[in-house]
Parts: C-alpha cells; sequence; structure tokens
C-alpha cells in the first residue's frame, strides 16, 4: 500500500505509514458523512508562516500542531533575544529586542489562541482565564492539547481535512 503523504511502500496490512506515521486508511469520516483525507500534521516553519499571515485573523480553526510549533517559536526567539539584549547592555529597559518582538507577536499570539480554542468548538473569549492565575492556565494548556472537533463546527471546516 503506498503512502499518500509521502509516497512510501508499506504492507497491506498496515494501518500507518512506516515512514512518516500517517493513517493508511482510505478516508476518515467527518460529521457531516462525507470522506475527507486527513492532511499531514503542520512542520515549524508553515506554523510561524501561518502565525503572521493570519496575523489578526480571529475566525477560524487552527490545529494542535500549528498552535504548539507557535509557541515554541515565541519561546525560543523571546530566549534568544533576551540573551541578545543582555550581551548588548538594552537590559536596563526590560530587553528592548524581547520588548519589541513580544508587541510584535502578541496579536498574531491571542489570535491563533482564539482560532485553536476554536477548533475546540469554544469561544476565543475563554483566553481571559489567563488572567486567572494557575488554575486558568491549568485548564487553557488541558483544551489547547485536546484533539479539535473532527469535520465542521460553528467555527468553520476541520483544519486537519482536505
Amino acid at each position: 500500500m503506498k503512502c499518500t503523504g509521502c509516497g512510501s511502500d508499506n504492507p497491506e496490512n498496515a494501518q500507518f505509514c512506516g515512514g512518516c506515521g500517517v493513517s493508511l486508511s482510505a478516508s476518515t469520516p467527518t460529521a457531516v458523512g462525507i470522506d475527507a483525507a486527513e492532511l499531514p500534521m503542520v512542520d515549524f516553519g508553515t506554523a510561524v508562516k501561518l502565525g503572521f499571515q493570519r496575523y489578526v485573523d480571529f475566525s477560524g480553526r487552527s490545529t494542535r500542531a500549528e498552535y504548539w510549533w507557535w509557541c515554541l517559536f515565541t519561546v525560543v526567539a523571546s530566549f534568544a533575544l533576551f540573551i541578545a539584549d543582555n550581551l548588548t547592555g538594552n537590559s536596563s529597559l526590560g530587553g528592548l529586542l524581547d520588548m519589541l518582538f513580544t508587541l510584535a507577536t502578541i496579536i498574531p499570539s491571542l489570535a491563533l489562541g482564539a482560532r485553536r480554542l476554536h477548533d475546540i468548538n469554544r469561544t476565543g473569549w475563554w483566553l481571559l482565564l489567563s488572567f486567572v492565575l494557575v488554575i486558568g492556565w491549568i485548564v487553557l494548556i488541558v483544551w489547547t492539547i485536546e484533539r479539535g472537533d473532527k469535520g465542521q463546527n460553528k467555527y468553520g471546516p476541520d483544519p486537519r481535512q482536505a
């Protein structure tokens, strides 16, 4: 059986591709009863690109991979800029480069968070839970780890389906 994701050959009885891990079933049923193939997971570069392309797009849905790759990007870049600020002596202002980066990424981070919550059929207003110390953070982390709804929900089509 040939994998549609990477093109590698697999045994006929295989359920998943040995090369890329994609499900080898012909299609997955959606909530509306139409069969559609599942798209491969978003990679790091694509997630960062989508984060900036959909800068102020608070509508629609985003996958777990897109959300967590974006989180990794913001944490690593912020840490690198914090170090650069300290090396250049800009740390007295709270880290000028890090502060500018944070200002540049706060809106796409909020938009992506809202789209991620839309994927599990929750409104983006739940992001306000981040102001509830510890308990709010735990709830939001659990929700962002949760797999999104299969098929269409009230926020749009499934981003994992072609």
